[in-house]
């Protein structure tokens, strides 16, 4: 690669043949050069001869066809030509043509538009029937390992014991008002021990209600 760029270092190859001294442009060297001269020859076909004086056309040959009856039924019988849509942009009256401008909804008048693609549907099939396999799957697991799902109505039961029995969300109230509560500057041990157990006690707190909250689906095992 070096090498190849070394040898065009000076605009072009570095050796350019000189031209000979005996190769001097001519006069008239460059002019057009005209065929050689053909001899005449009168045996050659020819064109046809220019008629005669006396030659006269035939005459008298009339059509039958009535022109302006056969225009206007045309005229009649035929499609009215709708006029081109147009649109006028200044006050000018400038007028430019409409159905190229991208101002007429073409595309929501299309067979298609609205409609969802096949190649979309085919892949929320296959999600679909992909998911069911795998609930499948995951209930034959369950079965085998002696679990019960609960139903959506013993969830809210749970979910309602917990928040209203227990009073997850009311205890978390009373303790982060409690933490409110706490000095600004911590100065002693017993401060900030009670700081820590308030703060464990509201992660656990909002951990147990995430969990409930979090999960759709939740399996209890069966007590034998």
């Amino acid at each position: 690669m070096k090498k190849s760029k070394t040898s065009m270092k000076t605009m072009g190859p570095a050796k350019v043949e000189v031209p000979s001294p005996k190769d001097f442009l001519k006069k008239r060297s460059k002019e057009k050069v005209l065929p050689p001269k053909k001899k005449f020859d009168w045996n050659e076909p020819r064109k046809p001869p220019v008629p005669l004086r006396t030659d006269h056309p035939v005459m008298g040959i009339q059509s039958g066809k009535n022109f302006i009856n056969t225009n206007a039924a045309d005229v009649i019988m035929g499609v009215a030509k709708k006029p081109k849509p147009v649109y006028v942009d200044n006050r000018t009256g400038d007028k430019h043509d409409l159905e190229t401008s991208g101002l007429l909804p073409k595309y929501i008048h299309k067979k298609d538009y609205g409609v969802t693609p096949e190649y979309i549907c085919k892949r929320s099939e296959e999600l679909k029937k992909a998911q069911e396999e795998y609930d499948h799957y995951i209930q034959e697991n369950l079965k085998k390992a002696a679990m019960k799902m609960l139903s959506d109505e013993e969830r809210d039961a749970v979910l309602q014991f917990l928040h209203h029995l227990q009073g997850l969300k009311k205890n978390w109230e009373e303790v982060h008002k409690e933490f409110q509560a706490l000095p600004v500057f911590i100065d002693s041990l017993p401060k900030k021990v009670r700081k820590q157990k308030l703060e464990g006690e509201m992660k656990q707190l909002e951990h147990d209600i995430g969990i409930i909250e979090k999960h759709k689906i939740i399996y209890i095992a069966n007590k034998k």
